[in-house]
């Protein structure tokens, strides 16, 4: 089994999740990207020399600052990686290919809760469409080579996550680590307010990232469908709320300044988690409180 970008946030959990299952280490081909470039061809060709399932994890993401300010590199980087693993998987013979896909591809104003078949009613969110465009055309790429090939391709849209091990530079971090670290750092300073993007207004859902290695755990072994599958947690919860239950946790008493000439990026985001717990039995498990507990805990011990 292959798996791309295994040594990544996600990619971590979901090793660990295969190992617990029964997946021996020397079962598992784990490419790192400074040894394999999967941008090249012949790096694609030898990751998928002789594998029979790969997790496409591998990607270049983000948060609203970083997609704003290199939104050519997010959509070569993606389309490029999985156009050349998918068809170098096809030419292998490869068994199932599974690619974790985005919520960053649905239109900006879906109804929410978001259902697969909204994401073509519309283009994305303009701060993050090069990102989930460049996912979008994976899920096109392995229902056409499905049509033509017989390839078993599953596409899984995942929502926003966060968890222990996740991206905490500033640069280019999402929203949750963005915060912990900016009320650690003000913490430790003595600073009296932290400066947060936006309005506040707009909403996320978030999925812990050991449920989202379940989740994939599960596709893979389960799901051989050729539509799209959300994979989310199931809620929805303000940036303004979430601001506020970060600096309770960690214990902030300062002012939360907004910088409204900040974009806050799509309107509201929350995913219709259904098909997903009855094709492959899937739920998130993991209360939104905990998990954030469990992800302030690990930054503030590992920083």
């Amino acid at each position: 089994m292959l798996v791309t970008g295994g040594g990544g946030f996600l990619g971590h959990s979901v090793v660990e999740r295969l190992k617990r299952s029964g997946v021996s280490q020397s079962n598992l081909r784990i490419p790192r990207s400074k040894e394999s470039d999967l941008r090249r061809w012949d790096n694609c060709v030898r990751a998928v020399k002789g594998i029979d399932v790969v997790i496409h994890l591998a990607g270049k993401g983000g948060g609203i600052g970083a997609n704003r300010a290199t939104p050519g590199e997010m959509f070569y980087d993606n389309a490029a990686m999985g156009i050349q693993l998918i068809e170098a998987a096809r030419q292998e013979g490869v068994k199932k290919f599974v690619t974790a896909g985005t919520i960053c591809s649905y239109p900006k104003f879906t109804p929410v809760p978001f259902k697969e078949s909204d994401l073509w009613n519309g283009y994305p969110e303009e701060t993050n469409a090069a990102y989930g465009l460049s996912k979008k055309m994976l899920l096109v790429q392995g229902q056409a080579y499905r049509a033509q090939y017989g390839f078993n391709s599953i596409h899984l849209l995942l929502v926003n996550l966060y968890g222990p091990r996740d991206d905490f530079d500033l640069e280019t971090s999402h929203v949750i680590p963005a915060l912990i670290r900016k009320f650690a750092e003000a913490k430790d300073s003595g600073a009296n307010k932290v400066v947060v993007w936006g309005t506040g207004k707009a909403s996320r859902e978030f999925l812990f990232v050991e449920d989202a290695a379940e989740g994939i755990c599960l596709a893979a072994e389960k799901f051989n469908g050729a539509d799209p599958v959300n994979l989310g947690a199931g809620f929805e919860t303000t940036i303004k709320d979430l601001v506020g239950l970060t600096a309770k946790l960690m214990a902030f008493e300062g002012d939360i300044v907004w910088d409204i000439s900040k974009p806050d990026g799509q309107p509201r985001r929350m995913l219709d988690t259904s098909k997903a717990r009855q094709e492959f039995g899937f739920k998130a498990r993991t209360k939104f409180e905990d998990g954030l507990k469990a992800t302030i805990d690990w930054y503030l011990k590992n920083r």
